[in-house]
């Protein structure tokens, strides 16, 4: 499990893309590169990175469900998820 500074590091960054997201495109447009330096460096999208929603694992993420891949499997196994089973035939 990620530490609690580390998540909440992500979602700092979640929240500065959101909110730059339309100067940022209209700097683009503009072709303004001076001012696009002029944006926080967490502003930009590509400073993202996914983690699962309940560990902040960031590795193994899978994209549908939002979670790991270790996550997944727990739950999925315990009937947490939805429509997914466990294969058996």
């Amino acid at each position: 499990m990620a530490k609690e500074s580390v998540k909440a590091r992500e979602r700092k960054r979640e929240k500065l893309v959101a909110k730059y997201a339309a100067k940022r495109a209209a700097l683009k447009e503009a072709g303004d590169y001076a001012a696009l330096d002029k944006l926080p460096r967490n502003a930009s999208p590509v400073r993202l990175h996914n983690r699962c929603k309940l560990t902040g694992r960031p590795r193994g993420y899978m994209r549908k469900f939002g979670i790991s891949r270790v996550t997944f499997r727990e739950m999925a196994g315990a009937g947490k998820i939805p429509g997914v089973t466990k294969a058996s035939w």
